[in-house]
């Protein structure tokens, strides 16, 4: 085929897995922030959900294949995606779902990007029960290492995950490039419009998938405990969708600990609302135990909030000093760091200036120029 990058660069995004918030935001942000000029243009299989950019050089790229179910899906990739690569004269293959399902054809470049930690992280897969969902995380982390290791470039965005990886394939970490995630502009606003459905009370706000590795359960009775400890008005609101059994047990503990008019579980809301919920909250937490890159501890420091984290990696290395950390296991531990700073408006205020501070950090224009660069580092090497 032979590289086209010299006159333009040609990259096809196979983001057919970008279902959720986070996937669609990050590519989003990478389209949005493409440099609008002849140099570059795109081709992108993602589901209908996603909206692209309107730029003369960013195309969708529409297949007559069940491509919404995983199976049908991989038997598409492994029969399709090459033959639609090379017709496209394509000198990058991106698939930022850590899964290059098929062959690259000679002269195009492959590039996968680790996302996902929990196939990685034994601990967490054996708390999910025997069934679908642990196997597909067992299944996951064998075929996430073999695209890895046949790709040409890997994308991480933390240190810590280039730490796991090469302690489960030692020698990938020379062809991985680091790039944080960014924070969207919404998150830096200072003028975020309370919701009509939230209540005038002060509250403490954990945002976040409800499942078994975020620790809900333990951040209620951390709750119950501050509660026994002070007069605590603040309520305590979980915004999020629940995933498996784990719901189920944070409601049965709520009514274990009678907290029912206490705590708050609002399911999922509209995105646009999210950051007037991280800047009128007193406190926010985090209280993830398995994080590749965690997109919604980044969004809550740009609200300039005080911020309690769990110490687990990486969290430390996206906070540095902008938050309090805690072992998400111990809800005692929670309880006490929530109890010195919840009336102590001076740490509250330093808090709240270190993690806006912190935020400046994490910009998504700075991750789309790097993420391009590295795809036109990539393709040179085509010549």
């Amino acid at each position: 085929m032979g590289t086209s990058h010299e006159t333009r660069l040609k990259v096809l995004v196979n983001a057919f897995s970008a279902r959720e918030g986070g996937g669609q935001t990050y590519l989003k942000s990478l389209l949005e922030f493409l440099r609008q000029d002849e140099s570059v243009e795109v081709f992108v299989l993602a589901p209908d959900s996603l909206e692209l950019p309107e730029r003369k050089n960013i195309h969708r790229i529409r297949v007559r294949w069940p491509v919404e179910n995983p199976a049908t899906r991989a038997i598409w990739e492994k029969v399709c995606l090459a033959r639609l690569a090379r017709r496209l004269e394509a000198d990058v293959l991106f698939c930022p779902g850590g899964i290059v399902g098929s062959r690259v054809p000679r002269g195009c470049k492959s590039v996968t990007m680790f996302e996902n930690m929990i196939p990685f992280d034994r601990a967490q897969r054996r708390r999910y029960p025997f069934g679908y969902t642990r196997v597909r995380n067992w299944l996951l982390e064998r075929i996430m290492l073999r695209s890895m290791e046949k790709a040409d470039q890997i994308i991480c965005h933390s240190e810590f995950s280039v730490k796991v990886i090469e302690s489960n394939a030692a020698g990938l970490s020379r062809k991985i490039v680091v790039i944080p995630h960014g924070i969207g502009r919404r998150f830096r606003s200072e003028a975020a419009r309370r919701p009509e459905w939230l209540s005038a009370e002060s509250y403490l706000l954990y945002v976040s998938t409800i499942d078994v590795y975020k620790a809900q359960v333990e951040v209620v009775q951390a709750y119950a405990l501050l509660k026994q400890q002070r007069h605590t008005v603040e309520k305590l609101i979980f915004v999020g969708p629940e995933r498996s059994y784990y719901g189920q047990k944070v409601r049965n503990e709520i009514v274990r600990q009678g907290l029912q008019n206490e705590v708050l579980l609002t399911g999922p809301v509209p995105p646009d609302q999210l950051p007037a919920l991280y800047q009128n909250a007193r406190i926010n937490i985090f209280a993830s135990e398995c994080e590749n890159c965690p997109n919604i501890m980044l969004e809550a420091l740009a609200s300039g909030r005080p911020l309690l984290v769990s110490n687990r990696p990486p969290m430390p290395e996206f906070a540095g000093d902008a938050a309090i950390y805690f072992d998400p296991s111990n809800p005692q531990e929670l309880a006490e760091k929530l109890r010195l700073i919840i009336d102590d408006p001076v740490r509250l205020a330093e808090l709240s200036t270190k993690a806006r501070e912190r935020s400046q950090l994490y910009d998504w224009a700075k991750l789309a120029r790097t993420t391009w660069t590295v795809f036109d580092a990539v393709a040179s090497c085509n010549a």
